[in-house]
């Protein structure tokens, strides 16, 4: 365990800022660990004296949290890097820092370093906590900052925090990855796994509450393989009575290592969100073990029916990958099968981006992009048509529901999610946000619910 100790430095950039106006803009890449990363900026930022700007182009500080899980996120930071270099133009003093998970890869560094020599401090994964000190001295010293630790030292405790929600909040409680599934490349740039103190997360759980915060997700890589003086399941029992806190919810598990004590779990702990997250990735044993995923089919379908018989109305949400190298029109149909056979309630849908430094990049079996594109459709088509049917069998329940806020397109409605995560939208004339409020369920649409207040 670090404990995060960059005060001077955000007190001496305060000081610099003192009177200014000083603005920053933080644009989030990826997962929601990068969304609570992103977090963890901002209130550095915060204790440095900035403030959110509304827009990014009046922001004195630009702050790219980078995702590299797949190739659109990389292109997505090298679009913005052309936007930047314009901005960068009309305001020398405009500060451009990019730091996660693809300034962990030498060769982007390399690239940024060679070809937008703009860009003024890089940073990755483990050293996030060393912001304060990495802009202060690219301030006081007027240079660029490259300063990436090729390993973690460990967690980093106590750091600041501005949260973007008053009702939900993420809790890390493990970072990095031991499990090397074939086409991932998060174990390289997050690096192994380690879990935070119970006491630390409880602390955490402990303030958020003391602020409103009404739902938590508990996040990592795979939190069933947490362990720091307990277990994932014991974790649950040891925060499930922190009052103030209504929900618990987790992201992500991993199907080889979800206990039957999780699900005990589940069923004993009132404040357990029933829905369970649970990747599959792919319907035939042929490309599953070509992932290193560890599990066959047949054993995820034996624990979908574990979970299903043990816990009421639970929804059950997946990942999947189409177009791994060697895939065949076998393989992919073995998957549309077994996604039928699990009922899934709704899904997260990919296709296969080629990670450089992984094994499946390695292959020589790539599957050309057509195909991909076709069997995509084909699977986004089966996971619409299965989630349609999902959210019509929840018509005439009466579901709770936590409000996160009015719609955007219309005020008169409020916007929620059940314990299922479902999004549901009903109209309301009072104001609910951050309350738990009983929906009656009138439709269900393919990816939301539209019902009234009881």
């Amino acid at each position: 365990m670090l404990l995060y100790n960059a005060d001077q430095y955000c007190r001496k950039i305060a000081s610099i800022n003192y009177g200014k106006n000083a603005k920053y803009f933080i644009e989030t890449l990826g997962c929601q660990m990068n969304e609570a990363d992103s977090e963890q900026l901002a209130g550095m930022l915060t204790d440095m004296g900035y403030s959110q700007a509304e827009d990014i182009s009046s922001a004195d500080i630009i702050v790219i949290n980078t995702c590299c899980v797949r190739e659109n996120a990389e292109f997505k930071l090298y679009g913005h890097l052309g936007e930047l270099k314009i901005l960068k133009q009309r305001n020398k003093e405009l500060l451009i820092v990019l730091c996660g998970c693809m300034m962990q890869q030498s060769h982007v560094v390399d690239k940024i370093k060679n070809s937008y020599k703009y860009v003024d401090i890089l940073f990755g994964t483990h050293n996030r906590q060393e912001f304060p000190e990495l802009l202060f001295d690219s301030i006081s010293e007027k240079k660029k900052i490259y300063e990436i630790w090729e390993e973690s030292r460990g967690i980093a405790e106590n750091v600041p925090v501005k949260r973007s929600s008053t009702i939900t909040a993420y809790v890390p409680v493990t970072h990095g990855c031991n499990n090397f599934c074939s086409y991932c490349i998060v174990p390289y740039v997050r690096g192994r796994e380690h879990s935070r103190h119970p006491e630390m997360i409880k602390k955490e759980i402990i303030q958020l509450a003391s602020e409103g915060i009404k739902e938590i997700t508990l996040l990592g890589q795979n939190v069933n393989s947490y362990y720091c003086g307990m277990d994932f399941p014991g974790l649950l029992h040891y925060i499930s009575d922190i009052e103030g806190i209504e929900r618990i919810r987790f992201l992500s598990c991993h199907p080889k290592d979800l206990s039957d004590d999780l699900i005990k779990a589940m069923v004993e702990i009132p404040k357990m969100c029933s829905h369970i997250h649970l990747p599959l990735q792919s319907g035939s044993n042929k490309v599953l073990q070509q992932m290193n995923r560890k599990y066959t089919k047949e054993q995820y379908l034996m624990l979908i029916d574990k979970i299903r018989a043990s816990i009421k109305d639970i929804a059950i949400s997946t990942d999947i990958i189409v177009g791994f190298p060697g895939e065949t029109e076998e393989d992919f149909n073995e998957t549309l099968e077994v996604y039928e056979k699990a009922g899934f309630d709704f899904a997260f849908t990919f296709i296969y981006s080629k990670r450089t430094g992984t094994a499946a990049a390695k292959r020589p079996d790539q599957i050309p992009e057509d195909i991909k594109d076709t069997r995509f459709a084909r699977l986004v088509a089966l996971v619409n048509d299965m989630t349609l049917a999902s959210n019509i069998r929840d018509e005439n329940k009466v579901l709770q529901v936590l409000t996160g806020g009015k719609s955007r397109t219309d005020r008169s409605v409020m916007t929620g999610r059940t314990s299922s995560n479902k999004i549901v939208n009903f109209k309301c004339d009072n104001d609910f946000t951050g309350h738990l409020v009983d929906v009656k369920i009138k439709k269900g649409h393919t990816w939301y619910l539209e019902g009234e207040k009881v």
